[in-house]
C-alpha cells in the first residue's frame, strides 16, 4: 500500500513537472536531434529500401502470403501500400529505441539534478553507485535485447489485439530497465539499488507499462493508419514529440518515486543502525537491580 501511495504520488508530482518549460525544453532537445538524424536517413534511403522490400514480400516465402491474404481480402491495391507499410512499422520501433537512449544519456542526468534540487531531496547523499560506462553498457544492452524481443515480434503486430499490448509492453520494459539504473547512478550505492530494484520491482514494471501504455497511442495511430503512409514525415514527427513527451514524463516519475523510496530506504536503514545501538548500549550498562 505504501508503495502505491508513493506511485501516484510521484505520478502527480510528475504530471505537474512536466509542464514546467525547462522539461519541454529537455524533451525538444533529443526530439530534434532524433528528428534530424532518422529524418536524413529517411531520406536517403526510401526509394532503394522500398525497392528491396518490396521484391523480398513478393518473392520471399515468409512474407509473401500476407501479400497474397491482402489481395484475397478484397484489397487489390495491396502492392502500392504494402512495401510503404512494412517500412513504416520496421522503422518506428528503431526511431522509438534510439529516442529513448538518447534521453537516457543525455536528459535523464538533468532531470535528476533538477528533482534533486528540491527540499525534498536536497539531503540526500550521493554515493555513486553507476558511472558513465556503467550506464552506457546498461543502456546499450537494454536496446539489444528490446531490439531483438521488437524483431522477433514485429510480424504478430499486424493482429488487432498484439498492436495495443506487445508496444506497451516492450516499451514498458525497456523504460523502466534505462530509468531505474540511470535515476539511481548518482546518489545510490549499487547495494541500495539492488535493494530499491527488488522491493519495487513489481511497481516499476507497473510505471514503465503505464508509460508504455501512453506510447502506444502514438504507436497504434503511426501503424495502422492510412495517413501516417500519406503524411508521413508531418505524422512522424508529431508522434515522436509526443513520444519524447512522454519519455520526459516518465523520467520525471521514475526520479520521484526512486529518490523517495531512497530516502526511505535510508531512514529505515538509520532507524535500525539507532535501534542495535540503543540495545547494545542498554546491554552494556550494570545491572542494579
Amino acid at each position: 500500500m505504501e508503495g502505491l501511495q508513493t506511485v501516484i504520488k510521484s505520478f502527480g508530482l510528475a504530471l505537474v513537472g512536466s509542464m514546467h518549460p525547462r522539461m519541454m525544453w529537455l524533451s525538444f532537445r533529443p526530439f530534434l536531434i532524433v528528428s534530424v538524424l532518422w529524418g536524413c536517413l529517411i531520406w536517403l534511403t526510401w526509394t532503394p529500401a522500398l525497392e528491396i522490400l518490396s521484391i523480398f514480400l513478393t518473392t520471399s516465402m515468409f512474407t509473401s502470403w500476407i501479400q497474397d491474404g491482402l489481395i484475397w481480402a478484397g484489397f487489390e491495391n495491396a502492392r502500392a501500400w504494402i512495401a510503404p507499410l512494412f517500412f513504416v512499422m520496421l522503422l518506428i520501433p528503431l526511431i522509438c529505441i534510439s529516442l529513448l537512449v538518447l534521453i537516457a544519456f543525455t536528459t535523464v542526468p538533468a532531470i535528476v539534478n533538477s528533482v534533486a534540487r528540491q527540499s525534498a531531496y536536497k539531503d540526500l547523499e550521493c554515493r555513486r553507485g553507476g558511472g558513465l560506462f556503467g550506464s552506457i553498457v546498461h543502456t546499450l544492452w537494454s536496446a539489444l535485447i528490446c531490439l531483438a524481443l521488437v524483431m522477433l515480434t514485429l510480424p504478430v503486430w499486424w493482429l488487432p489485439p498484439l498492436v495495443a499490448v506487445l508496444p506497451p509492453l516492450l516499451w514498458g520494459w525497456l523504460t523502466m530497465r534505462l530509468m531505474s539504473y540511470d535515476v539511481l547512478a548518482k546518489h545510490a550505492s549499487v547495494e541500495e539499488r539492488d535493494l530499491l530494484l527488488e522491493k519495487y520491482r513489481w511497481s516499476l514494471f507497473s510505471m514503465g507499462i503505464t508509460a508504455g501504455l501512453l506510447g502506444a497511442v502514438p504507436t497504434f495511430f503511426w501503424a495502422t493508419s492510412a495517413l501516417a503512409l500519406v503524411l508521413f514525415p508531418i505524422v512522424s514527427f508529431v508522434a515522436l514529440w509526443v513520444y519524447s513527451l512522454i519519455f520526459v514524463f516518465a523520467a520525471l516519475w521514475f526520479t520521484h518515486f526512486l529518490l523517495a523510496a531512497l530516502k526511505d530506504l535510508r531512514g529505515e536503514q538509520l532507524e535500525k543502525l539507532l535501534t542495535v545501538q540503543t540495545r547494545v548500549i542498554e546491554s552494556e550498562l550494570p545491572y542494579h537491580g
